[in-house]
């Protein structure tokens, strides 16, 4: 009897492993099938260079191109003066908003966190299109600042180098500014009041509550959406596109941009739009990493 249920057991484990696989395997090969295997392709194609179709190997020449391709650098210039001010404005703010909303005491609070999270759900091409007519030349932001009397002349939003910089991080915090306060708003919420309680009684300020007790609480949120933020970055792509179409010249371009053009525009030079593919994912990594370590380090 007891060899007989220990065979029951094993058929009805093996049944449920059948049952379980059988239920991942479509996720599974649609994950190899439309992920790894173009990833893996991509990766044999910036080996090869040509126009088109006419590909040829050419070993390492696209990944040496890279260091004397001055386009390339500009993109890369440019995509990290959106990361450095960009992200870390982002995460401040989305901290700093989420702190707010999460008062009890504050009337309307559904309102302003849908308000403040809307703008993630919106259509990229519908929003961009939205910021190119505001920050236009006639638009209403440069009359508003000339109503205020703050500036005396339109200011060229899109088509002066600078202020084009400028318009594509104010798009792209606005958007994502919002994706990042929930998480920090659903983790502010899973704290325990009571240490907000004891901090008081011991007579710490809202300030020194925020920085020594909010902020070490949400290191491992704040972690996660700094790399978030830093990949959604390195990819920027739709509000350029849409806003600045990487002008005026070349100063907003950013790399996926450059990988479109090399791909789309200039004459199709899809190996060398492989390797550059690839030299975001060798940033995200690196960048990953530094990020990890550093937070590791300030939580030993």
């Amino acid at each position: 009897m007891k060899a007989k249920a220990m065979n029951t057991g094993d058929s009805l484990q093996k049944k449920n492993n059948l049952t379980g696989w059988a239920f991942i395997s479509l996720a599974a090969i649609g994950i190899v099938a439309f992920y790894f295997y173009p990833m893996l392709q991509a990766l044999l194609l910036s080996f090869k260079s040509g126009v088109g179709a006419n590909l040829e190997f050419t070993g390492l020449d696209n990944y040496k191109r890279l260091f004397i391709d001055t386009t390339f650098r500009t993109a890369v210039s440019n995509t990290f003066l959106y990361l450095i001010i960009q992200v870390p404005v982002m995460i401040i703010l989305g901290l700093f908003i989420s702190v707010l909303l999460n008062d009890s005491t504050l009337r309307f609070r559904s309102f302003f966190r849908t308000a403040i999270f809307l703008p993630c759900v919106t259509s990229l091409v519908a929003y961009s299109v939205v910021f190119k007519y505001l920050f236009s030349s006639d638009g209403m932001v440069n009359q508003f600042l000339m109503n205020l009397h703050m500036i005396a002349e339109p200011i060229q939003w899109i088509t002066d180098p600078f202020w084009a910089k400028i318009t594509i991080i104010i798009a792209v915090t606005w958007r994502w500014t919002g994706y990042n306060m929930i998480f920090y708003l659903s983790s502010l919420q899973n704290i325990d009041q009571s240490i907000y309680e004891a901090a008081r009684i011991d007579g710490a300020n809202a300030f020194t509550q925020f920085f020594k007790i909010t902020v070490p609480l949400l290191k491992p949120i704040i972690l996660f959406t700094s790399i978030t933020s830093t990949i959604g970055t390195l990819q920027i792509f739709d509000e350029i596109m849409n806003i600045t179409k990487g002008g005026p010249g070349n100063a907003t371009m950013s790399i996926s941009q450059y990988i479109y053009n090399l791909s789309f525009k200039y004459s199709p030079d899809f190996g060398y739009a492989a390797t550059v593919s690839y030299s975001i994912v060798l940033m995200i990594i690196v960048l990953s990493i530094i990020q990890f370590k550093v937070a590791g380090e300030r939580n030993g």
